[in-house]
């Protein structure tokens, strides 16, 4: 039985900070994600929502608020929350109702209106939260774990701040194409290092920024799509959700005391190099056949850390690969040609359906002059809080 369901539609509201109400960022989406795929939405059987966390409460369940939106019609609905990777959880929902018969076309959603600053947990004392306990106990904000990591690739390998900078600069030269991205200016190396310092080696233009924005799909069964006359549309081949198997060799955040060792013998891989793996297991296909990838840039750092983890490079070769020119438009396997974080900052749940959606148009070779020639597979890859994996293997 083929695991194959069809990427029929793909949509996104713009990004920026627009001051407007997640509904509405979402809303647009999954319209221009229905027109995309020829759909009416009184055709969809089932609506996943990536949910929306404000105050430690996740009273925007999303599914539920988008259908309701776009108007009630009696679709099977679903919320999922698993931080930056709620996304993926949506698409793995939406999948498994499809290849389970239960829908055969489903509608996914995420969007966000998120807070100026860094994220940063709610108040109240909850010592049985790892994202809390890393906030009051360490004092690690989000910039100071990127800063960390960066530093660490300066020890380890070698890393300089000046490879970070060419992160920037190549992912800007590719948003500046990219009429979604919240950032559509080049950016030199000479202004990321006159940036501020905001938690040494990293300065303000290797960090993401926090974004308002929303993005959708239409996925359908094979046979759906066929009959639909998308006779071959982009498709979704796995999805990796994987959680950790500790022991690390690298302390992360925010697992700062677990004991996974009474259960399982250390592993082979770590958690992020496990996310690919897992999904290349079950596309059946590796690293050397991937077309381009869209990975989880939080900071420039991170994104190198990340060629590693999806096996374009050997451990610690990642800023070499950059340097190659390979990682760029025009290389050999291009890493977030659509500008990845750096250009359009974070809006949580909407951020690993985006990042589907460019696959989609990449592999349908309508990304315009961002496009990555002869496009035929691509993975997307991020990690979400609390041990979420996040990966999705799309082909054409």
């Amino acid at each position: 039985m083929s695991r194959d369901v069809a990427v029929l539609g793909a949509g996104m509201h713009p990004w920026g900070k627009w001051g407007r109400s997640f509904v509405e960022y979402g809303t647009v989406a999954a319209r221009h994600a229905l027109v995309d795929a020829g759909i009416d939405w009184r055709d969809v059987g089932s609506v996943v929502g990536a949910d929306t966390v404000r105050g430690g409460y996740p009273g925007y369940v999303a599914g539920a608020t988008f259908a309701r939106a776009l108007g009630w019609q009696g679709a099977r609905v679903t919320s999922v929350y698993a931080a930056c990777a709620s996304g993926a959880q949506a698409v793995s929902t939406a999948r498994a109702q499809i290849l389970a018969g239960l829908a055969d076309v489903v509608l996914v959603v995420g969007a966000d209106a998120a807070p100026k600053g860094f994220f940063a947990p709610a108040g109240g004392d909850r010592p049985d939260d790892p994202d809390w306990l890393r906030f009051r106990v360490l004092g690690a904000t989000n910039p100071a774990y990127f800063g960390l990591y960066a530093r660490r690739r300066m020890a380890v390998h070698g890393d300089t701040p000046e490879d970070f900078a060419r992160v920037k600069v190549k992912n800007a030269a590719a948003g500046a194409l990219n009429p979604n991205a919240r950032y559509r200016a080049p950016v030199s190396a000479e202004e990321v290092a006159a940036s501020a310092v905001v938690a040494d080696p990293l300065r303000l233009l290797d960090i993401c920024a926090t974004s308002d924005g929303g993005a959708a799909l239409v996925l359908s069964s094979m046979e759906f799509a066929r009959r639909h006359g998308a006779v071959d549309p982009v498709r979704i081949r796995a999805v990796s959700t994987v959680t950790p198997t500790y022991p690390k060799a690298v302390l992360d955040l925010p697992d700062i005391a677990t004991d996974s060792a009474v259960a399982v013998e250390p592993p082979a891989l770590t958690f992020r190099a496990s996310i690919a793996r897992a999904a290349y297991e079950e596309a059946g296909i590796g690293p050397g056949e991937l077309s381009l990838a869209e990975v989880y840039d939080l900071s420039t750092a991170l994104e190198l850390e990340w060629y590693e983890d999806i096996g374009l490079c050997g451990p610690g070769e990642g800023a070499a690969l950059l340097r190659s020119g390979a990682t760029a438009l025009g290389g050999r396997v291009p890493v977030n040609p659509s500008g990845g974080l750096a250009s359009f900052g974070e809006a949580v749940p909407a951020q690993a359906i985006a990042q589907i959606c460019e696959l989609t148009w990449q592999l349908r070779g309508t990304a315009g002059d961002r496009q990555v020639p002869g496009a035929r597979a691509g993975i997307t890859a991020n990690q979400g809080l609390f041990g979420h994996g996040s990966a999705v293997v799309a082909v054409r």
